[in-house]
């Protein structure tokens, strides 16, 4: 994913305080006054109220010292969700299966944006597969690329784990 030159010193500013804390940065954005880090525990992938809480606390004191945004902004401090975002090229290793919507900086073979579930990474290509079949995308020329919410995420089993069956009398 890219980012803006601000967005990228803010993050090697932000990234050893976060690492310090014990945390992985995930992203960082900036848009409509309002600069948003997404980190992670790496143990478990999620980061809970209290964490974003230090964190804030930690980077709040950075960014007032280094000054890197001119004028006023608001800090957000949140975990990447489950929408979260692919930032790496090894995050697309790690949610095989999972399906993704992934932009490119350019068209290719007449499509930017595709849509599909992560089948793997060879190299540096991401590899997915479509409702259109199989595509390589090259990393290096990612734009934009997040996880996508799936159903099958959110569905119950049912009670008991029985089978209802229906029968003739």
């Amino acid at each position: 994913m890219r980012q803006t030159e601000l967005e990228r010193q803010i993050t090697d500013l932000v990234r050893p305080a976060i690492e310090d804390l014990g945390f992985k940065l995930v992203w960082v954005s900036f848009q409509s006054g309002t600069l948003q880090v997404m980190a992670e525990d790496p143990a478990t992938g999620n980061l809970g109220l209290e964490d974003c809480t230090r964190i804030s606390r930690v980077i709040s004191p950075l960014m007032e010292v280094e000054d890197p945004i001119d004028g006023a902004y608001q800090l957000e401090v949140s975990s990447p969700g489950l929408e979260r975002p692919l930032v790496e090229v090894e995050d697309y290793g790690r949610y095989i299966g999972r399906e993704a919507k992934i932009e490119l900086d350019a068209p290719m073979d007449g499509q930017r944006r595709f849509r599909g579930v992560i089948r793997g990474v060879e190299g540096e290509e991401i590899l997915l597969d479509t409702d259109q079949g199989a595509a390589r995308l090259p990393y290096g020329r990612v734009q934009k690329a997040r996880l996508m919410l799936d159903e099958k995420m959110f569905k119950k089993p049912k009670p008991g784990g029985k089978k209802t069956v229906n029968k003739k009398t």
